[in-house]
């Protein structure tokens, strides 16, 4: 049956709503998912921030987060044995305080109290009492920093019978060290001391005058600062230098850099940014920490530092590094957690964490680490072996995760990023398995630097580059002095005592002032050792 023009036209007048409708429906729901992924973004920052704000920094996730009923599942252990009961029975003598084993060599002072020959009278039959026994109260007495002034007497000699006789008469001098500074009453223990404050102890220059003004002794904190940077310059920049020889020799370094807001020489904030970089030797190498200051982030910075130096080189994501020649580049496994940590402290409290992605992949970073802790005692050839056999299975079940789940979430979201972030540097992670001396993680490079992120804190700034530079060869000498079992005060002393009277350009003179020295003085060993 042939229809008419009119009901063809009135067809199709009927249909262009319907299209119109179910075209603007599909352009509302698709709008209405962009809104709702927007929304889900904005509380996942919102979440962040506050965990970061007020949580802990920690990246492991509380047990307390994860569900009530999944809790025997999560926590058991099918390998652990059955525990054997046994019934102790034992006295023990309570320690006190002061028994600590580092109290051992202190000064004893005693002070006794007894009665006098008149109360030594007994009051029910007058007779005079005899002494039974003592009671013993022991404590740990303070005495402050006592400041004294040395006088450096120099006899000088003459010949007489020279002097007589209209000759040459010769003037001898007895020999005295050379001073630190010439021309200042600062001496070695004095700038060890401040160096020691500011560095170690991260107290700030204007806090050390106060105290000082406490116990009456005026000093300004320009002067202290005016010999922080004379004495770097004079005698620990050189020391630092042979500090960096030996490091430049390790064949794997881990990296990190933190910034630090510099002032110009007219007092105005610099119009970049300033960082602080540290570089410091694995566990297998001889133990050296150095930090540089530099007035921008760029890749040139590490190039240059690094420069000599072949090998393996770990640090986080930054796109700096890329540029430091003769290296192979390891990633940092606790960095990649720590994009899935994030992911579960932005979920909602009523999220049943175990049963997310982010937990299914914190699962594996666990593994790992186990693992690792496993083989702490080995040699790297040895512990290379171990990853090849144990950690290298991990890694591979990981990626295939990795590539099953990308496809199913957000790219932007916490999870897409935490997904994508191991995927984009999944080559620099594996690294890890080139090489028994590389770890995991990064973090000891990001504990190495906190001492200066501690100190900034408490300085906000410094106050010239002269000065950012010095606090950047002090640090270095306070971190690696502790890193080998030394006392940072009487280190610092040692060197300033034995620098200026040391010819610093002969071959191997700093020899025996290096931080691992079999020669160095007792006094410089720290009572209790550094577990860095």
């Amino acid at each position: 049956m042939k229809t008419t023009k009119n009901e063809n036209i009135n067809k199709k007048l009927n249909n262009e709503p319907l299209d119109d409708l179910k075209n603007e429906n599909a352009k509302l729901q698709h709008e209405l998912e962009i809104a709702n992924a927007k929304i889900k973004w904005y509380e996942e920052q919102f979440k962040l921030n506050a965990a970061k704000k007020y949580g802990k920094s920690s990246d492991t996730v509380e047990h307390e987060q994860i569900s009530f009923f999944n809790e025997a599942e999560i926590n058991q252990k099918p390998e652990a044995e059955e525990p054997c009961l046994e019934k102790i029975t034992y006295e023990r003598k309570k320690k006190r305080g002061v028994n600590k084993a580092s109290f051992e060599n202190l000064e004893i002072e005693i002070i006794e109290y007894s009665l006098s020959e008149d109360e030594q009278i007994c009051k029910t039959c007058d007779s005079k009492i005899n002494e039974m026994s003592t009671e013993i109260r022991k404590e740990l007495k303070i005495v402050p920093a006592k400041v004294s002034i040395t006088h450096h007497v120099r006899k000088i000699y003459v010949c007489k019978s020279c002097n007589e006789s209209g000759d040459n008469t010769p003037i001898v001098r007895a020999p005295m060290p050379e001073p630190v500074l010439k021309g200042s009453f600062a001496s070695p223990s004095l700038i060890s001391y401040l160096i020691y404050q500011k560095y170690s102890c991260a107290l700030p220059l204007d806090r050390q005058q106060r105290i000082f003004n406490d116990f009456g002794i005026d000093i300004s904190k320009q002067n202290m600062a005016n010999w922080i940077i004379k004495t770097s310059e004079l005698w620990l920049e050189p020391f630092y230098e042979r500090l960096k020889t030996e490091l430049l020799k390790e064949t794997f370094i881990q990296a990190d850099e933190s910034p630090l807001r510099v002032l110009t020489k007219d007092g105005k904030d610099s119009s970049s940014k300033s960082y602080m970089w540290l570089y410091k030797s694995g566990s297998y190498g001889k133990k050296i920490a150095l930090y540089e200051y530099t007035p921008s982030r760029s890749g040139k910075n590490p190039k240059n530092f690094l420069q000599g130096f072949s090998g393996f080189l770990q640090t986080d994501d930054y796109a700096g590094y890329n540029s430091v020649e003769n290296v192979t580049r390891v990633g940092c496994l606790a960095h990649a957690r720590r994009y899935y940590t994030d992911a579960l402290k932005a979920l909602p409290k009523e999220a049943k964490i175990e049963s997310t992605y982010a937990y299914a992949a914190t699962q594996f970073f666990k593994e790992m680490f186990i693992l690792e802790s496993k083989n702490k005692n080995l040699s790297p050839s040895e512990k290379l072996v171990f990853r090849e056999k144990e950690l290298k299975p991990v890694f591979e079940a990981y990626l295939a995760w990795l590539q099953e789940v990308q496809p199913k979430v957000v790219p932007k979201s916490s999870l897409g990023r935490a997904i994508n972030y191991s995927l984009s540097n999944w080559e620099l992670l594996t690294n890890v398995l080139k090489d028994g001396q590389c770890e995991l993680s990064n973090n000891a490079a990001e504990r190495q630097i906190k001492p200066f992120v501690i100190g900034r804190k408490n300085y906000l700034f410094c106050k010239s580059p002269n000065g950012a530079k010095a606090s950047a060869i002090a640090y270095s000498i306070v971190e690696t002095a502790k890193m080998n079992g030394l006392n940072p005060f009487y280190y610092l002393k040692y060197l300033l005592e034995e620098l200026p009277n040391t010819r610093l350009s002969a071959e191997n003179s700093l020899d025996h002032l290096l931080p691992w020295s079999k020669t160095l003085p007792h006094e410089c060993m720290s009572e209790i050792k550094d577990k860095k």
